[in-house]
């Protein structure tokens, strides 16, 4: 298409009596590129983002769940949104990807028995069991620390050496032993990796034989709060449906507050910090005591197909090569047991994801000439369970792997206010980061970093799925350096509610919000994508990168 517009020009040029040359021309071209490029660019803008927000995180769409009406309404709109776009189906002549799903939701009357006390349920702890059975559980289970349940041989760790753990419930810290130490040669040092994250901690558990996993809540090393356990364990819990009814699992997994855990260690005889530091230093795992636990899980089952949301502009050059953009449009749904209000409206979590989606594609429907490589946009299902659709997806891909050039993330964008610089999570695992700074750097921004490296941010978005398949995966958002002063005041006003609404029934549109700054992170995420959309581009994996090709 270039070189047809070149050739025009140059005719027009000659025609007219200019004594223009090719380099002439060739830059006029340019200009007039560039000057599409900036009004697509600037066509993303806080109003649109706003509309889109409030409509997805209304109490109609009742927060968005996996397999109710929420996820009717949700494709729906999206599907209205990209067709006026000119985005075409993803998957064959269906803008639907199916995601056979099981929901299970074990009844909250329930209670732990260690030794002689109860705990109960939301308030102590909070039990499941991922098996596709209405009735399960362990009794008199003894209880064994394995520390941060790591198997780890390339760190030469393993807190599972010379134990069996058949028919007993192992009791876990949360994060990785790098965390407490802050030494960079153990482990990562204060930077979570996978063996930190819950969904780790469960599988090697269950490949271990263990008969239950506990972990222990805190809240510094979890990087949240007690009642993100208590909201987001609790209620219909959904997986993938499997022949073996998923019974390779533990058959109870689940949490408990550290202060039961201290009361366990105590009882036994033993001290829970003492434990910790232990368990840092290097692999350790202890019985505690003679303790055994008892609980019985009162499942309802539900088999459901949820889906994965797939449109695509398809190049003009290399269609079978794609520029991947994706966010999660699901979050907590409604818990009737609740008084008042019972909707987890999902606002930042992740409707501003999601809108940001329907912006970028329309930057992309407005340019003149489409890109040379597909631009394809996914918005999937049952992130909030587990990054289930981004997997599913992953196991199941439309387009290879290998013709997936790059995945751009977009997960609770920032409504403080507009930053100085960008964090970036997992700063350093591909050239992507490259292309990033680029981009920012015509904002007047920077590359700041990782903001919360022991949080293991970027295992915990779907990115990490497509990280996992060997396509460079980005995931960034504004910094914390506010960009004048009236912004700092902002982000001091809404310090504790964008904390505390995490995961929670107040996520919810706020008017105080400022998208400035999420307005500047999509212009920024378009632009890298727009250079990602050129055939001579293929970003590579660091070499210090766990997930090199």
């Amino acid at each position: 298409m270039k070189k047809i517009i070149s050739l025009a020009m140059i005719a027009i040029a000659v025609l007219s009596g200019c004594n223009q040359n090719k380099e002439e021309v060739s830059q006029i071209i340019v200009a007039n590129e560039n000057k599409s490029l900036i009004t697509s660019y600037n066509s993303i803008n806080d109003t649109q983002l706003i509309k889109h927000i409030k409509v997805l995180a209304s109490d109609e769409f009742g927060g968005r769940a996996p397999s109710s009406q929420g996820e009717v309404l949700t494709l729906e709109y999206l599907t209205n949104q990209f067709k006026a776009l000119g985005f075409e189906p993803g998957n064959g002549d269906s803008y639907l990807q199916e995601v056979p799903l099981v929901s299970i939701e074990a009844d909250p009357n329930m209670s732990l028995t260690i030794g002689d006390k109860n705990y109960q349920y939301g308030t102590d702890m909070v039990m499941n069991s991922s098996h596709h059975v209405e009735n399960i559980g362990i009794e008199n289970s003894p209880l064994v620390f394995v520390g941060y349940g790591i198997n780890a041989p390339e760190y030469q760790w393993n807190d599972y050496e010379g134990l069996d753990v058949k028919g007993k419930t192992v009791v876990i810290l949360v994060n990785d032993p790098g965390y407490v130490s802050k030494d960079p040669e153990n482990f990562t040092g204060s930077a979570m990796t996978y063996y930190g994250r819950w969904t780790y901690k469960y599988e090697e558990a269950s490949r271990q034989g263990a008969a239950g996993a506990i972990i222990i809540h805190e809240t510094a090393p979890a990087s949240y709060g007690w009642s993100v356990i208590r909201n987001s364990w609790s209620g219909p819990q959904f997986g993938f449906q499997r022949d073996d009814l998923n019974k390779s699992r533990v058959k109870v997994e689940g949490w408990i507050n550290s202060d039961v855990a201290t009361q366990l260690f105590e009882t036994a005889g033993l001290d829970f910090k003492t434990a910790k530091l232990k368990a840092a230093q290097g692999a350790y795992n202890v019985e505690i005591g003679d303790l055994t636990a008892s609980i019985k899980v009162n499942n309802t089952i539900k088999k459901s197909v949820s889906n994965n949301f797939i449109a695509t502009l398809p190049g003009n050059s290399t269609p079978d090569e794609h520029v991947l953009y994706t966010a999660h449009w699901d979050h907590l749904g409604t818990d009737l047991s609740l008084t008042g209000d019972q909707i987890y409206n999902g606002a930042i979590d992740n409707a501003t994801g999601t809108a940001a989606l329907i912006e970028i594609a329309e930057a992309f429907s407005t340019l003149p000439v489409k890109p040379q490589r597909s631009i394809t946009i996914m918005a999937v299902t049952a992130e909030e369970q587990g990054l289930l659709g981004s997997q599913f997806y992953a196991a199941n891909p439309i387009f290879p792997a290998a013709k997936t050039i790059a995945n751009i993330n977009m997960d609770a964008l920032g409504v403080d206010g507009r930053s100085n610089d960008v964090s970036v999570y997992g700063l350093g695992q591909s050239q992507l980061d490259d292309y990033l700074t680029v981009a920012i750097s015509k904002q007047g921004r920077v590359i700041s970093g990782d903001p919360r490296p022991a949080a293991g941010i970027y295992y915990r978005s779907d990115h990490f799925s497509f990280a996992n398949i060997g396509v460079p995966a980005l995931y960034a958002k504004s910094g914390k350096t506010p960009v004048d002063e009236a912004t700092a005041k902002l982000r001091k006003t809404l310090k504790e509610s964008l904390e505390s609404c995490y995961h929670n029934l107040c996520d919810e549109y706020n008017e105080q919000w400022d998208l400035s700054g999420a307005v500047e992170d999509v212009q920024a995420f378009f632009d890298v994508g727009y250079e990602l959309s050129k055939d001579n581009v293929w970003p590579q994996w660091s070499k210090a990168s766990e997930f090199k090709r």
